[in-house]
């Protein structure tokens, strides 16, 4: 089984850059500031812009939106393939699975280290087509893991 995790559209934080509520900010530490485009940790200094993400997007009762950060000069979309991104590393992640009805069918906490088995165990579960990743502790969205077939 073949998963795939992409970043969001550079295309999007771009409509956000100057919307209502955004706000630009420096990162101050590395970990802590992590761009949902290029799925990686911004460096110490580098502008993100802190703006309000709708990550689930669906006609049910898991429509799901908070803060999120974006580098805005991001020109592409990160993609893994079989391969967990820098923004999972050293992170407790809460993982939620979702089937093509956009119903929550199962969902499980993840210590650093684990996303690649946990991933791959909730795709074993053929009503799960999709799984959005979450930090657990502030609970924003990190990236959405779809089941790929190259």
């Amino acid at each position: 089984m073949t998963y795939q995790i992409t970043g969001i559209s550079p295309i999007e934080v771009g409509n956000f850059a100057n919307a209502p509520g955004t706000i630009r900010v420096r990162a101050s530490s590395k970990p802590g500031f992590p761009c949902r485009v290029t799925l990686e940790d911004a460096e110490p200094g580098e502008e993100l812009l802190l703006f309000h993400h709708v990550s689930h997007a669906v006609d049910s009762p898991y429509r799901s939106s908070y803060a999120i950060y974006a580098r805005p000069g991001a020109k592409a979309a990160a993609q893994y393939t079989d391969a967990i991104p820098p923004i999972f590393a050293g992170r407790p992640l809460g993982m939620r699975a979702f089937g093509a009805d956009a119903m929550l069918k199962t969902a499980k906490l993840c210590l650093p280290g684990e996303a690649d088995s946990i991933i791959r165990e909730l795709f074993e579960l053929e009503e799960v087509a999709y799984i959005d990743v979450h930090n657990a502790a502030h609970g924003c969205f990190a990236a959405r893991v779809e089941r790929f077939e190259s």
